[in-house]
């Protein structure tokens, strides 16, 4: 068998579970999976399904890497499995295509947090379904490292570690200005940036680490916060992966 992997937006992925449901179903499969599961309860729940050992090893192997769960939908017709852009809240398993479950997650327009970091520019804002509703957009000096060194490194170094530290400050005010007044709504977080200036502003927000909510899978790959890599990585949560198998 050979595999394809791509990306759905929302409502792409949307269309692919109607065209699903009217697929024939008899001898299909499907099995939703939680985040976090034993690899052992897994590997259980995929010994329900006709598929072949290697193929069932690399099923387990992407689900058990997804920070949101999987969903696998198995018959005749199509083969295929789901990464979804929020978590999956229980297993389950039926002998049909039972898309109903996770068209529902994603047809609910959950009020999501986005907190986008590099050093010298951040990027705050809320979204309820797909839709920007608020958003704060900054700059602040960091310099970069000093590349020589001596006693004058030293110094460079001391005066960039105020400048990170004012200026992770500052993003954690703006944060609050935005998140606050919303907290009680907010459904999920997601950070995106440079992983070690994320977790410098967690360390150093305190408020941040107060907002009891679910954080979705960081996006450590964006460019510099702007307004257009906000409104853009909004799409990019909303997004699923979609891996499908067919017959050589």
């Amino acid at each position: 068998m050979r595999s394809s992997r791509r990306i759905f937006s929302r409502a792409r992925l949307l269309d692919f579970l109607d065209e699903l449901a009217e697929t024939p179903g008899d001898k299909a499969c499907s099995l939703y999976l939680p985040p976090h599961l034993p690899p052992a309860e897994t590997e259980k729940s995929l010994k329900e399904f006709p598929i072949q050992p290697d193929i069932s090893a690399e099923l387990a192997e992407l689900t058990s890497r997804s920070k949101t769960g999987a969903v696998i939908f198995w018959g005749p017709e199509r083969k295929c499995l789901v990464l979804p852009p929020f978590p999956i809240v229980e297993k389950h398993f039926t002998r049909s295509l039972a898309t109903e479950q996770l068209y529902s997650l994603l047809k609910h327009d959950y009020t999501i947090a986005l907190v986008l970091v590099r050093l010298g520019s951040y990027a705050v804002g809320i979204c309820h379904g797909e839709k920007l509703v608020s958003s704060k957009v900054g700059t602040g000096l960091v310099h970069g490292r000093h590349k020589k060194g001596g006693s004058s490194a030293h110094r460079f170094e001391r005066h960039r570690d105020k400048q990170i530290e004012y200026f992770l400050t500052r993003v954690c005010q703006r944060a609050r200005e935005q998140l606050e007044p919303k907290a009680t709504a907010l459904d999920f977080v997601v950070y995106g940036g440079a992983r070690t200036t994320i977790q410098l502003l967690q360390k150093q927000c305190t408020f941040l680490g107060k907002l009891d909510k679910h954080t979705l899978p960081p996006l450590l790959d964006i460019p510099e916060p702007r307004q257009a890599v906000l409104e853009t990585a909004v799409s990019r949560v909303w997004s699923s992966t979609l891996m499908e198998w067919q017959e050589d």
